[in-house]
């Protein structure tokens, strides 16, 4: 009902004027009581229609003029509203300080009116002391003022979600918790017992006068003081229990979570942290989201845990590395826009498979991309699924039939952690392993199953992945003194059951168009000369 009458106030042309002198009559009202229930109108004698007469042209004239300057505060204040758009900063500043405008104006009507009553009244009743009568208009005239600004200031309350959205947080002293407690206190304790205290030392009061006038003081003021006590509490609880209901879905994790500020006081101050809370924390959301996927999520956790110190560790690891072939002669055959799009997919295969398998995409490099299993997450075993990764990959690409690829893994100590500088950090592996693995993929891009693993991989790995390889031979690797032991996977299609023997020469996978290079081997020629040991260092197929 209240909301109901605030949003007519604030829509009609005469709703500010007409709330206006809605509460300069209640206090005008308080003032006839009191005059009727301590006698005092009794004691002006029978020619006491003339003296109210008298008394009442300045009131009249007051709330005339009252009238007039709240139809032009309609449209000082209200006028952005009457045409629909949104305040100006100035407005919208403007606006905050209308009730104390408003009050302050009350007052100075007021304050001549009260002296102007306490002169009439003290030449036409002799008997009534002047300082009662004084009193008694004060404080009518407080009363007036303090119910203005309670009705002002709420009248302005559903504007202050517009004047927020202009201004940003803003706070106005007169509107703060503070003051609002203080004049309900006001209007419904303290000028009620003043107006007792000022009838009972009245001396020309009759003893029935002021019995019946503490009687019914004190019921208004038990009526009033519950009534704007419970208004109070409902102005403050409203809000806190819409702040509690947004922060309980923000600690949920909804972070769309909103609360409209309603208020210039604390309580508006607090809405206003609680949508900046809400906000900063999908910043940093969005933030740790596009951060992961630069980074990965696992080095993003890292990277924010510790900080930005240049951090990291030795581990065992195990390295896959993922190159295309014939990347040079497809990106000058295909339109660039096609060319990546193929990549696109590749490289989603590839994060699918190493991410599912607890492993890191730690960085692309072009057509080709790096992963490691056992860093910078330890791994009990991540050998078996670097394994399981490598043959997950060479499958689905090859499905695709898009694109051919060489798949190497290796496995050894790394260093796992941050190079760079105070101002760009990078998580990276660095060791014999990386370099190993980024060799056996140059050799396997001419292996028939396209993946080539060290013998460290196997041994390390679990004996029912083990299951799925078999010794494909020994090669020099470019720039690597020792020979390496290379494994390929089983053609499951070529293995009879209970038969280990594979078909590694005859390739399950599509035609390739370049001559399969020789794998030269560490072993002595047949006649026992001695010869340099070959490097496999054949260019990679781009």
């Amino acid at each position: 009902m209240i909301a109901k009458l605030v949003v007519w106030a604030l829509k009609a042309r005469g709703g500010l004027a007409a709330l206006v002198t809605t509460a300069n009559l209640s206090g005008l009202a308080v003032i006839v009581t009191q005059l009727w229930l301590n006698g005092f109108l009794g004691r002006l004698g029978p020619d006491w229609p003339r003296a109210l007469a008298f008394v009442g042209i300045y009131p009249a004239m007051g709330f005339l003029a009252g009238i007039v300057l709240a139809v032009r505060d309609r449209k000082t204040y209200f006028g952005w509203l009457d045409a629909a758009r949104k305040p100006t900063e100035v407005e919208a500043r403007r606006l905050l300080h209308l009730p104390v405008a408003i009050t302050m104006r009350a007052l100075a009507l007021w304050i001549p009116g009260v002296i102007v009553a306490t002169v009439i009244f003290a030449q036409l009743s002799p008997d009534n002391d002047p300082g009662v009568t004084a009193a008694l208009f004060t404080i009518g005239a407080f009363e007036s003022a303090a119910v203005t600004f309670l009705i002002v200031d709420r009248l302005i309350r559903p504007t202050i979600p517009v004047v927020a959205g202009v201004l940003g947080w803003t706070m106005h002293w007169s509107s703060s918790v503070l003051v609002r407690v203080v004049l309900t206190w006001a209007v419904a304790a303290a000028l009620p017992l003043l107006m007792l205290i000022v009838v009972l030392a009245d001396p020309a009061a009759a003893a029935p006068d002021r019995v019946r006038t503490a009687i019914y003081l004190s019921g208004v003021g038990i009526g009033v003081g519950a009534l704007a006590t419970a208004f109070l509490a409902r102005a403050v609880a409203a809000p806190m229990r819409t702040l509690r209901q947004a922060l309980d879905r923000i600690a949920s994790g909804d972070l769309g979570a909103r609360v409209p500020i309603g208020s210039t006081s604390e309580i508006g101050r607090l809405e206003h942290s609680v949508n900046e809370l809400a906000a900063n924390l999908r910043e940093r959301e969005r933030m740790r989201e596009v951060f992961g996927r630069h980074v990965g999520t696992e080095v993003a956790e890292r990277a924010l845990a510790r900080g930005a110190d240049l951090t990291g560790d030795v581990r065992e690891v195990s390295a896959l590395f993922v190159d295309v072939t014939g990347s040079v002669e497809l990106s000058t055959g295909l339109p660039p826009q096609e060319f990546v799009a193929k990549l696109n997919r590749l490289l989603a295969i590839v994060v699918a498979a190493t991410e599912e398998n607890n492993g890191l995409v730690n960085k692309f490099e072009g057509d080709a991309a790096l992963c490691v299993f056992g860093a910078p997450i330890a791994l009990g075993d991540n050998a078996t699924p670097a394994l399981r990764a490598a043959r997950r990959i060479r499958d689905e690409v090859i499905a695709t039939g898009e694109l051919d690829i060489g798949i190497g893994v290796a496995r050894g100590p790394v260093f796992a952690g941050d190079v760079g500088s105070d101002t760009r950090l990078e998580f990276t592996v660095i060791g014999d392993a990386v370099n190993e693995a980024a060799r056996l993929t140059t050799a396997a891009k001419e292996v028939p199953r396209r993946i080539l693993v060290s013998q460290a991989v196997i041994e390390a790995g679990a004996e029912h992945e083990r299951a799925k390889w078999t010794c494909y031979d020994t090669i020099v690797l470019r720039g690597m003194k020792e020979p390496t032991a290379c494994w390929t996977d089983i053609d499951a299609s070529d293995a009879e059951p209970g038969n280990t023997d594979t078909k590694t020469d005859e390739p399950d996978l599509p035609a390739d168009t370049n001559p399969v290079i020789e794998i030269h081997t560490a072993e002595p020629p047949a006649d026992g000369t001695k010869t340099p040991e070959s490097e496999l260092d054949a260019p990679p197929r781009r």
